[in-house]
């Protein structure tokens, strides 16, 4: 599995371990996030790992700012990408199951390194079950295209 992840200047460290921590279990890690500690905009991050994911350059992405709620909101905005922000294993894992979620989003001053090893865990190891759960995949689907739609009427 290819796996984009992006951070800001706030979890380049964080980012740096769970990266490591992904390759050595044979994961291929495409990192579009930055190294430094001077401030680099989360969107940025945020935006390049959704539209790859999007693209089917990567099967999934992890992004990681403070709160990981910054960074979702920016990869949200890319149409088809399902970026959830967790802060436990049980939400990791419920956010593919049922959401089918393409991005997983942590922050680095809201949880430390085992809980985010634990939260990634899960929801690689996560499939999305359907049946149900499809309609609802759906029904956002169909708010994201009438968006779409809506945003393009308004740019005539």
């Amino acid at each position: 599995m290819k796996l984009a992840i992006g951070n800001d200047h706030v979890a380049v460290e964080m980012k740096k371990e769970i990266k490591e921590y992904l390759e050595g279990k044979g994961y291929e890690v495409i990192d579009v996030g930055t190294n430094s500690h001077e401030r680099f905009n989360y969107p940025v991050s945020g935006f390049k790992v959704a539209k790859m994911v999007a693209a089917g350059e990567a099967d999934r992405g992890i992004l990681i700012c403070g709160t990981g709620v910054g960074i979702s909101l920016a990869a949200n905005k890319v149409h088809g990408i399902r970026a959830c922000v967790c802060s436990e294993p049980y939400t990791a894992r419920l956010s593919r199951q049922h959401n089918n979620s393409n991005i997983l989003a942590f922050g680095s001053r809201v949880i430390g390194m085992e809980t985010a090893k634990m939260i990634v865990d899960e929801w690689l190891a996560a499939e999305f079950e359907g049946g149900r759960h499809q309609g609802r995949i759906d029904m956002i689907t169909e708010i994201e295209e009438t968006q779409n739609l809506t945003a393009a009427n308004c740019r005539q």
